[in-house]
């Protein structure tokens, strides 16, 4: 049976990480995470940026890829991060800036490794994952139904990334969003992130685990199969407008 814990946008959260990560019980064994109970651990993507670790992390998951344990579906900020890797005009905003800048403490030759590295592991990843016999599906932004199934065009991967978006936005620069989730009738169990909510939001066969941990919420991972929630508190700065609430 496929066991799994999935965790919500990490941001450069790498304490907070880890503390959940010891929480759930993995440790590492001979060079591999291991869990006593063979579960694995999952992500929703935007690893990195705005929070103070994002190297961190980014080491962590090219450790979990070259064991051959990564699960992870990429976000809107792996994107950016990525065409920002390939050397591509990118804006250094909306928390890309604090990326660049740990990118910028290190060596040359570091600084460079780790470029690669990431190139070589953003392009493995695919737009979602559908995992369990096509029950469960994990995505950052989340999926319609319309689209399950599709494995690239330019629909599926905006959605992916960036949710349903309308093309307007907020004062604060942040795109307006339809509230996908509560028209969902599809039969596979999504699991997203991408927009922070206070709690875990359950609608619909799909689960938002977001809990805004960069924003001082909390850090949350969805035990699966069993649809349970553990979390351990942010230890950023509380910023109560960062957060959705969906009525």
């Amino acid at each position: 049976m496929l066991k799994l814990d999935i965790f919500g946008d990490l941001h450069g959260c790498f304490d907070e990480f880890m503390e959940l990560f010891g929480k759930l019980g993995y440790h590492m064994e001979n060079g591999r995470y291991v869990h006593p109970d063979g579960r694995k651990p999952a992500f929703v993507g935007d690893a990195t940026d705005r929070g103070p670790k994002s190297v961190e992390i980014l080491k962590f998951l090219f450790t979990l890829q070259d064991a051959g344990q990564l699960i992870y579906s990429p976000g809107n900020h792996c994107n950016k991060l990525y065409r920002y890797m390939l050397g591509n005009n990118v804006q250094q905003k909306h928390g890309l800036e604090t990326t660049v800048a740990e990118l910028g403490a290190l060596s040359g030759k570091e600084r460079e490794h780790i470029r690669k590295r990431y190139i070589r592991f953003y392009e493995s990843l695919p737009l979602y994952e559908m995992l369990d016999d096509g029950k469960l599906i994990i995505a950052h932004a989340g999926i319609r139904e319309d689209l399950i199934g599709r494995k690239d065009g330019s629909r599926l991967r905006t959605f992916a990334l960036y949710g349903d978006i309308t093309g307007e936005t907020l004062s604060d620069g942040r795109p307006v969003r339809r509230d996908w989730a509560k028209h969902y009738k599809g039969k596979p169990f999504i699991v997203y992130g991408h927009t922070p909510v206070s709690e875990c939001r359950f609608v619909n066969n799909t689960v938002n685990i977001d809990t805004g941990c960069v924003f001082g919420g909390k850090l949350s991972a969805l035990r699966y199969p069993e649809k349970t929630v553990v979390s351990v508190p942010s230890r950023q700065p509380f910023q109560p407008e960062k957060f959705s609430d969906f009525t």
